[in-house]
């Protein structure tokens, strides 16, 4: 296309990305739905040998159907463990010893967990999924930590009277959280929540729901519909921080979410 003739009809793709400009100086950069969309559909086949292959193997959309009921059964059929061999610590302190020596609460060993921080009874308990990436010695040290200062500032809460978890010992990335609960470690998070005796609790992230829903292996739960475990003090479950960090709408949604379940308390 020559840009200096105006007679020249536009092409296909000059007319789609100015299309695209166009949402974008809107601010329109973001598509949401409550509901999963099956996005890829299988090609047709062209040969006898493409067809014979379809035939042998599901399409795509099929594959997706049936991807949440796969994963179900394989979490259902883990083997579960009792990480705790019969002596469960008795004390946070004991609990932080456990989280940094015990073997098996992850696939490396430990070398390199993050350990919790803050005190029993706190007014909140924070808990992520894991520690981010950048944490060595400190649990949400990096660009996540200075979110989360931001919004308990935001909300007046003290950050001495917050206490600091993860479901994870360390940064776990695509960790199947569904099959990590039902291995036994659900029970170890139940147990340091008892030890930590939070009043309440504020989890960041749709992975935690297989450690905090009282059907372990239900991922496909809703995070406003979570039926929670009995044992739990009051939970607001949210996106992670990663996703309020990359989408800022979602930070308007958190917040009303927190006003509303704040005054409720």
């Amino acid at each position: 296309m020559n840009a200096s003739d105006p007679t020249t009809p536009p092409s296909v793709s000059d007319e789609l990305a100015s299309a695209m400009e166009w949402w974008r100086e809107a601010g329109v950069d973001c598509d949401f739905t409550d509901d999963a969309t099956v996005w890829l559909q299988s090609a047709p086949a062209e040969t006898q040998d493409s067809g014979q292959a379809a035939e042998a193997e599901p399409p795509r959309s099929k594959l997706l159907e049936r991807e949440p009921e796969t994963m179900a059964s394989k979490s259902a059929a883990t083997e579960r463990v009792d990480f705790f061999a019969g002596a469960r610590p008795q004390s946070l302190d004991e609990f932080r010893e456990f989280w940094l020596t015990a073997p098996g609460l992850d696939a490396i060993g430990p070398r390199g967990r993050v350990p919790p921080r803050g005190a029993s009874e706190a007014e909140l308990m924070v808990l992520v999924v894991d520690p981010e990436e950048t944490d060595r010695e400190t649990l949400l040290s990096g660009r996540h930590g200075t979110l989360l200062e931001r919004i308990l500032k935001a909300t007046g809460t003290p950050r001495e009277s917050v206490y600091f978890a993860s479901a994870l010992t360390r940064h776990t990335p695509m960790a199947d959280t569904a099959a990590l609960a039902t291995s036994g470690l659900d029970h170890v998070l139940e147990h340091h929540i008892a030890l930590a005796a939070p009043r309440r609790i504020l989890a960041f992230g749709a992975q935690l729901t297989p450690f905090i829903a009282e059907n372990p292996v239900d991922t496909q739960t809703s995070l406003r519909s979570i039926n929670y475990k009995a044992a739990l003090p009051p939970v607001l479950a949210g996106e992670g921080l990663d996703s309020l960090i990359e989408t800022p709408p979602l930070k308007a949604r958190f917040w009303r979410r927190w006003m509303e379940w704040s005054a409720d308390k």
